[in-house]
């Protein structure tokens, strides 16, 4: 318990316990949810489930935690769960290497979870998993666009309703909407996409951006759970 010492000397036991008990799943072990999973173990959070198809690639190594010339080709979720071992041994990883579709989300299930974290960067993903989480009435935080923004001080988290300048948060309200989802809790930036290289539909990414939304989450979540959190 030595490891977590200062954290109980900064929130008390009983909120550690708390920290410690709960279950979470992260889809996406990319850019931001590594961060998320990197703030979740160093919390003491002994009960993390990853969700990710892809494998780790050279042009990860810019921004992504997990991201090494020594881990390139091998699965996102088998380097996080190793890295999140390495800090909390005593966390239970779970690890599931499929694409989210409206087949794979069923085999999925979500009323063993406290809590959804969705780091997908592909629409059709992001709802499947936020329709899921809501039909079981667990709480979740979506991750909008982070890639071609420069600014990490522009991130925000609140209501989908309250988003703007993210292209990405555009299409997911008008998407939710016609799921009759209105309420969704949502990181984004409020800062005008740019890209100064060539025309590109990859996103154009720096490491600060990704890395604070993934810890801003992973703090939110946090906040939430002890009691420490402001209305959204």
């Amino acid at each position: 318990m030595e490891e977590f010492e200062r954290l109980i000397n900064l929130i008390g036991r009983e909120k550690f316990e708390r920290i410690s008990k709960l279950k979470i799943a992260i889809f996406g072990i990319g850019g931001v949810g590594g961060y998320v999973c990197e703030g979740l173990a160093r919390c003491g959070v002994n009960s993390l489930f990853l969700v990710d198809f892809d494998t780790v690639s050279k042009s990860n190594i810019n921004r992504q935690i997990i991201a090494t010339n020594e881990t390139l080709n091998l699965y996102k979720v088998d380097v996080m769960k190793n890295r999140i071992l390495s800090i909390n041994k005593n966390c239970n990883v779970e690890t599931l290497k499929v694409k989210i579709d409206k087949n794979t989300i069923n085999d999925i299930d979500f009323t063993k979870f406290d809590f959804i974290v969705d780091a997908i960067d592909m629409v059709s993903s992001k709802l499947f998993i936020i329709e899921k989480a809501k039909k079981f009435n667990v709480d979740i935080i979506s991750c909008m666009g982070t890639g071609n923004k420069l600014d990490a001080t522009k991130l925000q988290i609140v209501d989908i309703s309250k988003t703007s300048m993210c292209p990405l948060a555009k299409v997911m309200r008008k998407e939710l909407r016609k799921r009759n989802i209105n309420k969704l809790t949502v990181l984004f930036s409020t800062e005008e996409p740019k890209c100064f290289g060539e025309k590109s539909r990859i996103p154009a990414s720096i490491v600060f951006v990704p890395s604070v939304a993934g810890l801003l989450i992973s703090n939110y979540i946090i906040k939430k759970v002890i009691g420490d959190n402001g209305k959204i």
